[in-house]
C-alpha cells in the first residue's frame, strides 16, 4: 500500500449533460474542496456506462472521499438502476456533496 492509501484520497467527479454546457463551476468547487484528482465528463446520467465514473469506482481504496457538487451528477434518480451507481465499492469508502441535495422525484 502507498503512503497516498494510508491518507484520505479527496477524489472529485464532475458531469455536464451536454457539450453546451461548462463543467467550470463544478471542478473549480471541486478544487475548491481540498480534490486531488478529479474525473470528468460530458455524457446524460441517464446513461449507465459512463466511462470517468467507472473510472473513478474501480480505482477507489478504502479510506477515499467522494465529493461531487450535486448528488444528481452520479445518478439522476434512485432507481434500481442508479443505486448500484451509489453503493460504495469498498466498506470504507466515504461520499459527500458539495451543495443541496435535489427533491425527490414524484412518487420516489
Amino acid at each position: 500500500m502507498t503512503e497516498t492509501h494510508l491518507q484520505n484520497r479527496r477524489l472529485g467527479y464532475a458531469r455536464v449533460s451536454t457539450y453546451g454546457q461548462t463543467l467550470d463551476a463544478q471542478l473549480e468547487q471541486l478544487r475548491g474542496a481540498g480534490c486531488t484528482k478529479i474525473y470528468r465528463e460530458k455524457v446524460t446520467g441517464a446513461r449507465a456506462d459512463r466511462r470517468q465514473l467507472l473510472k473513478m469506482l474501480k480505482h477507489l481504496a478504502p479510506g477515499d472521499v467522494v465529493t461531487v457538487t450535486r448528488i444528481d451528477r452520479l445518478a439522476r434518480s434512485c432507481s434500481p438502476s442508479s443505486n448500484r451507481l451509489l453503493t460504495p465499492r469498498r466498506s470504507s469508502v466515504l461520499s459527500r456533496s458539495r451543495g443541496p441535495t435535489p427533491a425527490p422525484a414524484p412518487g420516489a
